[in-house]
């Protein structure tokens, strides 16, 4: 009598377990078709900016200042700062997004919707990061639909520019959320992508070979994380980097690592949110 009763049971704890799997996964889905949602539709202050950006960097860096600075490492000037300027606007979309769409959860209190469903934070934070990949990849694409109508891109890894790509969007899509996790206000939403975000990326040789640099500037520069970044998407399409490409690779998955248990710690502890 045992022996049946055993095998019923394990049953029901299969579908249990199968119920459950099912409902975080539909939870994961929504909120990351929300966030999608979200941008297509406000395109008009998610997608359509980083293109009409881009196209004065070129314009004005690429043609009119390119022209008399000459090559750079070797290649085009306006090659080689298109997968800079597309890595850029990577960077700040999926940043923004994150910063922007959580804090607003916070804001307009609900947030707790989310936090009193069966869904464990690990999903949640999944899903804002998610959201933050998808403009980042989309914003991405564009950009790169904007730089080949100045600037001829070889494909020299394709491996290395998805992944690039990737792991930069998720990095910076999860600091997004630590920033919005600590944000009480509007102000300091924005402080972040001011004072810090804005600066390393300027530093982050998007518009020069750090070779160009005296040492101690070198020295510096090389502990910027963008320029890891921007090397290893640079690397990707046209082969040349000014750091080392699996350093930089390690580098940034060691940071998506870092940051997602710091994130999940946060909110789990509740900063922030339950104070």
């Amino acid at each position: 009598m045992l022996k049946a009763v055993e095998p019923a049971l394990d049953g029901d704890a299969r579908a249990q377990r199968a119920a459950l799997r099912r409902a975080r996964w539909v939870g994961y889905q929504t909120i990351v078709i929300r966030e999608c949602g979200r941008i297509v539709r406000i395109w008009g202050q998610t997608l359509l900016p980083p293109a009409v950006t881009a196209t004065l960097y070129f314009v004005i860096f690429g043609n009119l200042i390119g022209r008399r600075i000459g090559a750079m490492g070797g290649f085009d000037y306006v090659q080689y700062i298109a997968p800079g300027l597309i890595m850029m606007s990577v960077i700040t979309n999926s940043y923004g997004n994150v910063v922007s769409s959580f804090f607003g959860a916070k804001f307009g209190r609900h947030l707790e919707e989310l936090l009193v469903s069966p869904l464990p934070n690990w999903i949640i934070l999944s899903g804002y990061v998610s959201g933050g990949l998808v403009r980042g990849l989309a914003v991405g694409a564009v950009v790169t639909l904007v730089s080949l109508v100045f600037a001829h891109l070889p494909v020299h890894n394709l491996g290395a520019i998805l992944a690039a790509v990737v792991l930069t969007s998720v990095s910076f899509a999860l600091g997004g959320f630590i920033n919005a996790v600590f944000a009480r206000n509007f102000d300091q939403v924005n402080f972040v992508p001011t004072y810090i975000l804005t600066p390393l990326t300027y530093f982050g040789g998007i518009f020069y070979s750090v070779a160009m640099l005296p040492g101690w500037a070198q020295d510096l520069s090389h502990a910027n994380p963008i320029l890891y970044m921007v090397n290893a998407f640079r690397f990707g399409f046209i082969g040349f980097s000014d750091v080392d490409v699996w350093f930089a690779f390690a580098l940034m998955l060691a940071l998506c690592v870092a940051l997602f248990a710091y994130a999940l710690a946060l909110l789990n502890r509740g900063t922030g949110i339950r104070e």
